[in-house]
């Protein structure tokens, strides 16, 4: 896990700082000065001791100032930032009237040189978080005058392009380097790695790449390296071995690959060791045994592969190990017996077989435990149940069995509850509800029965729920209280049945009900729900007609009704749903026609802004510990939908980059609206067993985005349009089963739909796609316009080149005829009438 990291001393000798703040949380060393301890004191005395050490040691540092060149610079680089941003305040203590830059925001001093001298220099730049606007690198050149700088902390700042190789080269003072969270490219320059009395360098969350340097070996005071977050390739250099002082490494988030070095253990001095979510190879090193100071160890998302070496839990001062998804295998006829107390525990995916370990009963203090995609079964331990500390449990994807115990509900610290796809069985817990700071549970996948407990809406906290794919049944739902922060819940696949409950909070966002047994209206109180963006109640019973209501709920991205028992037209109200991004009606009885007014205010349908991210996609949990924040993502269930011919699932996760319009197996009968050549963002378009009739608008060939068109099984006549040439995504298409007629367009990705089944059962379509020769009569298509592709420039340019070959191949015949056999005028005619014909034939064969 990438690491929060923090400052420790910083030991100066011979200097007392005006300003003590160095950076957060650092302090210095070196003196026997011990707090006194707090007693109850005359207040009179105590004012006047304060009074004294004001005197003594603040009033000094009123008097004491910085080179005029070093306030200049100060004052230089204040100005390159403002002539970005105008608005920028931060820095307004920065100022050419003050008498020392020493008394600015942001600056510590050092010390006089002497007692009778009041000049001091700059030691520390704090100037992290200063703007939000884009920065340039080159804005630094005016810090690299400052050469006695010996803590520079410019995180956080936006700033672009290269690290300056020259001007850190300059500060050869540098004791801390602070360059993390902005937007630095390229290579680490080299001259870093000559800053020899460098001890802490955070170059975290840029966008550096390339290889780690071997010069990184040169900087053997360094106590913290912090590069994680960029994009650093190859393998770890092994002179990074030569950096015996070093107590933290994060390398984690970069792609870095090959193997761990083999005597990684020799960095003795390692308390907390980050290679996570990279590419590395082989296997844990044998070596890493003899780092018996770690306190946190991170090697998840790699490549890794081997058994997990039990020597880890040998480590009395771990607390935090990470090994998820690597290729590691767990040796599960060893026993150990650990000697660390963990804290957090990270064994996803690591093939851990049989009943959950029994010494995972003596960590106590574990906070977070993920042991999801193992093959554990077995019941739910009750030891684990009764752990008061957990706050993150994760056992999703397993076989366990049984049913839940009550006391786990009874924890206090509970805040996420993860144990989908296992086979727990019975009813839940009438005391779920006591598991009060519970955010997230995660129960689907499973053969939970019987009702939900009412208890449940009372969890203020909850604000992912998913219940879904069980058996659970009854009519009543829990009446959730209007203050809990529920935003996600899935109900889907069970048995529950009634009418289409809305008992939820007003602030819910995705609700997903489908595949159940409700029946009855759409609920007219459903309009209380207004925050609603994704709503699921496909594969149920409901009947009646679509209420008007519905288009108060204007947040809507994705309404799902498809298998249903709905009747009635589809009202023209629905079109005020404006940002609708996924709308399926089909398989019910809805008639009439598909409303202009309906498909012309579609305006989510209608452009698809770039670079979506979406609202109502997955969920991630974080909690913060020690220095390092755990992370997990949980993905909710797919959207299933009939996607090019088949059911599909769209991940949640970009639920936000489709957009869908599914009217198919209903009983509309009306012309197709030309208007739905506007919906430019739609990527699938399903008109299928309908009752339409009329001619296919060429409107349709504007939807540029489309890539699947189904209007088979209706009554639908005439040509295909010529326009279906533009449709450059198109992959699937399917006009069967109309009274279509002509020539089925050549050029783009009509070129590709050659499946003859998807033009079956018309009147007279002819073309190459389905090995039918079109008449000579017929007409010729359009030209094309230049950013069409090729094939019919091929067939237009044969053609001309047909027509003069052709006029001289029959000069030639009726020169030859009419040397050595005269004919009359009527054969002379019936050759002229076939002059043509040569063409013809060049234009069937391409």
């Amino acid at each position: 896990m990438p690491t929060q990291h923090y400052f420790p001393s910083l030991s100066f000798s011979h200097e007392i700082l005006c300003f003590i703040y160095i950076h957060p949380s650092i302090h210095f060393q070196g003196s026997n000065y011990e707090p006194p301890t707090m007693v109850m004191a005359n207040p009179s005395l105590l004012l006047k001791s304060i009074f004294i050490l004001f005197i003594i040691f603040l009033l000094p540092c009123l008097s004491w100032s910085c080179p005029e060149y070093q306030k200049q610079a100060l004052l230089q680089f204040k100005s390159s930032i403002l002539a970005i941003d105008s608005s920028f305040h931060t820095l307004d203590s920065w100022n050419s009237s003050s008498s020392s830059c020493c008394l600015w925001d942001k600056v510590t001093c050092s010390s006089p040189s002497n007692s009778t001298s009041t000049s001091s220099v700059v030691i520390g730049l704090h100037l992290s978080d200063l703007s939000g606007q884009l920065m340039p690198s080159n804005l630094l050149a005016p810090l690299f005058l400052i050469r006695s700088l010996r803590v520079l902390d410019i995180s956080q700042n936006s700033i672009n392009g290269q690290i300056p190789a020259l001007g850190f080269g300059n500060l050869s003072n540098l004791v801390l380097l602070d360059l993390s969270r902005n937007r630095f490219n390229g290579s680490i320059p080299l001259q870093l790695f000559q800053l020899k009395y460098l001890q802490y360098l955070y170059l975290s969350s840029n966008r550096l790449r390339g290889e780690l340097p071997e010069e990184i070996g040169n900087v053997t005071k360094l106590h913290q390296l912090s590069l994680w977050g960029n994009k650093f390739s190859n393998g770890i250099p092994s002179s990074i071995l030569y950096l015996r002082e070093l107590e933290e490494l994060d390398l984690s988030y970069n792609a870095l690959s090959m193997e761990i070095p083999t005597h990684i253990g020799n960095l003795s001095t390692l308390s907390s060791l980050s290679l996570g979510n990279n590419k590395l190879t082989g296997g844990i090193p044998a070596s890493m045994q003899k780092l018996n100071k770690l306190d946190s160890l991170d090697l998840e998302r790699n490549l890794l592969t081997g058994e997990i070496p039990f020597s880890l839990f040998d480590f009395k001062d771990l607390q935090e190990l990470y090994l998820d998804g690597n290729n590691l295998t767990w040796n599960n006829n060893m026993k150990i017996v650990p000697k660390c107390t963990l804290s957090i525990l990270s064994l996803r995916s690591c093939g851990l077989q049989g009943e959950i370990p029994e010494w995972i009963s003596t960590q106590t203090n574990l906070i977070v435990m993920d042991l999801s995609k193992n093959q554990l079964h077995g019941p739910f331990p009750q030891w684990l149940a009764e752990f008061n500390f957990i706050s993150f449990l994760i056992l999703s994807q397993n076989k366990l069995s049984g049913f839940l115990p009550t006391a786990l509900f009874r924890s206090s610290q509970l805040s996420t509850l993860a144990l989908s796809h296992n086979n727990f069985s019975g009813e839940l817990p009438e005391n779920i509800g006591d598991a009060k700071f519970l955010s997230i549970l995660m129960l689907d996948g499973n053969n939970f029965s019987g009702p939900i407990p009412q208890s449940i809406s009372q969890i203020s906290s909850l604000e992912l729920l998913d219940l879904s794919r069980n058996r659970l049944s009854g009519n009543i739902f829990p009446v959730f209280d209007p203050q809990v922060n529920l935003s996600y819940a899935d109900f889907s696949s069970n048995q529950f049945s009634g009418e289409v409950p809305t008992t939820f909070p007003p602030n819910i966002e995705t609700l997903a009900l489908g595949s159940n047994k409700f029946s009855g209206a759409l609920p007219s109180n459903l309009t209380k729900l207004r925050n609603l963006q994704r709503l699921e109640l496909q594969d149920n019973n409901i009947s009646g007609e679509l209420p008007n209501s519905l288009l108060q709920i204007s947040y809507l991205h994705v309404l799902n009704l498809r298998n249903n028992s709905l009747q009635g037209s589809i009202p023209k109200t629905l079109s005020n749903l404006k940002n609708l991004r996924i709308l399926d009606l089909s398989s019910n009885n809805l008639t009439g026609e598909i409303p202009i007014e309906f498909v012309i205010n579609l305006t989510g349908m209608i452009e698809a802004p770039p670079n979506r991210t979406s609202q109502t996609s997955g969920f991630s949990a974080a909690i913060a510990f020690s220095y390092n924040i755990f992370i997990t993502d949980f993905a909710v269930n797919e959207l299933i939908v009939n996607w090019k011919k088949s059911k599909q699932g769209l991940s949640s996760n970009n639920i936000d980059l489709y957009f869908l319009l599914d009217l198919s197996n209903n009983q509309l009968s009306s012309e197709i609206p030309a208007s739905l050549g506007a919906l430019k963002a739609l990527k699938m378009l399903n008109l299928s067993f309908n009752k339409l009739f009329g001619k296919i608008p060429a409107s349709l060939g504007d939807l540029q985005n489309l890539e699947g068109l189904d209007l088979s099984h209706n009554k639908l006549s005439g040509p295909i349009p010529f326009a279906f040439t533009k449709l450059q995504q198109l992959t699937t298409l399917d006009v069967s089963n109309n009274k279509l007629t002509g020539r089925i367009p050549i050029g783009g990705q009509m070129n590709t739909m050659a499946d003859p089944n998807f033009y079956a059962n018309n009147s007279g379509l002819c073309g190459f796609q389905i090995r039918v020769s079109c008449p000579g009569h017929l007409p010729s298509p359009p030209k094309l316009q230049e950013h069409d592709n090729k094939e019919p420039w091929i067939l237009l340019e044969a053609v001309g080149i047909g027509y003069p070959i052709g006029f001289l191949l029959t000069i030639g015949i009726i020169f030859l005829v009419g040397y050595f056999n005269p004919s009359s005028p009527s054969n002379s005619n019936h050759h002229r009438r076939r002059r043509h014909h040569p063409h013809h034939l060049i234009r069937q064969r391409i």
